[in-house]
């Protein structure tokens, strides 16, 4: 039925009230039906004019951030789809949220986010007090990339295998220490799953994003921290990190030579990252769709699949409805862990 119900209402949208009509008495297998009113003029399904200045995307994150990097990808691209410049906006702080705010306030129909699990899943799960609800305040347009993170080490933890620096983060208890994103990031709350589900016990120090995190890794002052592929490689491969595993039940096609941490023992934490486009809730239906499917079209390209890989994402572009299924299973595993650590935004 909810089928039909769409067929009919498209064609009622485009004034064919009487081919409506006979649509949906084919489709039930009907001899006749009764006179179908005209309706009143529908909203058209694509807003015309629209857009009629440069697009903004706001990041919540830092330059050269995972979310910044996924958002510099598909900037140019969505500009030739949608005819108008797109500009990326840093907005750093309170692990996105702020940004999403904005967003969520935005008025002007130009305005969005490129945001993580966290901004769009369990910000307020995390501090009732925020000033939007991403339920109720957002709305998700499309999804862009996914990705796995990787846990790594400090170069300076002994062993040779990962096993062995697993086992030494272990025995380590809460001298040692890993860092994140801020408090909430999937890279926090990603980390304090694998803890419950390996033994590791260290502490949580929160920084303005990765490169931030990176640099105190790389400095001597964290033991180890999830990272994506795109970041925790090129530390690998410089010879300043070690790689525990990845957070994918199976290997990446990001990095298929890195080990999963189920490979070292450590079941149960298999998280994901993913980097998605959303808008105000406010947004007309028109501009929705046309955004939407110009995301789509955008990420489906070969140059920006392949610039999307470059910066450590698997291309994975889809509607606003499997972006909404990536929401809510997000919010079973990371309340989860939410309720488990009684984690807070001051934690």
């Amino acid at each position: 039925m909810n089928a039909i119900r769409k067929v009919s209402g498209a064609l009622a949208a485009a004034g064919l009230a009487a081919a409506c009509s006979g649509a949906f008495a084919q489709a039930q297998g009907q001899a006749s039906v009764a006179p179908v009113r005209k309706p009143a003029p529908a909203a058209p399904a694509v807003a015309a004019p629209w857009p009629t200045k440069p697009v903004r995307l706001l990041i919540g994150f830092p330059p050269g951030s995972v979310q910044d990097l996924s958002a510099r990808s598909i900037a140019e691209p969505l500009s030739k789809v949608l005819g108008q410049p797109v500009i990326v906006e840093n907005k750093a702080g309170a692990s996105g949220t702020i940004a999403a705010d904005q967003v969520a306030k935005a008025n002007d129909l130009h305005t969005f986010g490129v945001m993580n699990n966290s901004q769009l899943t369990i910000a307020k799960m995390l501090n009732p007090a925020i000033a939007y609800d991403p339920e109720r305040d957002l709305a998700p347009l499309a999804l862009i990339g996914t990705t796995p993170m990787v846990l790594v080490v400090s170069a300076s933890v002994p062993g040779n295998t990962p096993s062995d620096w697993l086992t030494w983060l272990r025995n380590q208890g809460n001298k040692a220490n890993y860092g994140s994103p801020g408090t909430g990031t999937p890279g926090h709350l990603g980390m304090e799953l694998i803890k419950s589900r390996s033994g590791v016990d260290a502490a949580h120090i929160p920084y303005p994003g990765n490169p931030q995190l990176i640099n105190a890794m790389l400095g001597g002052q964290l033991q180890a921290a999830l990272l994506p592929p795109g970041l925790a490689l090129q530390q690998v491969k410089a010879g300043k990190m070690k790689v525990i595993g990845v957070t994918s039940e199976r290997r990446s096609v990001l990095a298929p030579d890195l080990p999963t941490l189920r490979e070292s023992g450590v079941l149960g934490a298999d998280v994901e990252l993913w980097t998605a486009l959303a808008g105000p809730a406010s947004l007309p239906p028109g501009v929705r769709d046309k955004l939407s499917a110009a995301v789509i079209e955008a990420v489906k390209s070969d140059e920006t699949r392949q610039r999307l890989i470059t910066v450590g994402w698997q291309p994975s572009p889809s509607t606003s409805e499997g972006l909404r299924i990536r929401m809510r299973s997000d919010v079973k595993t990371f309340g989860g862990i939410i309720m488990m650590r009684n984690i807070r935004s001051d934690s």
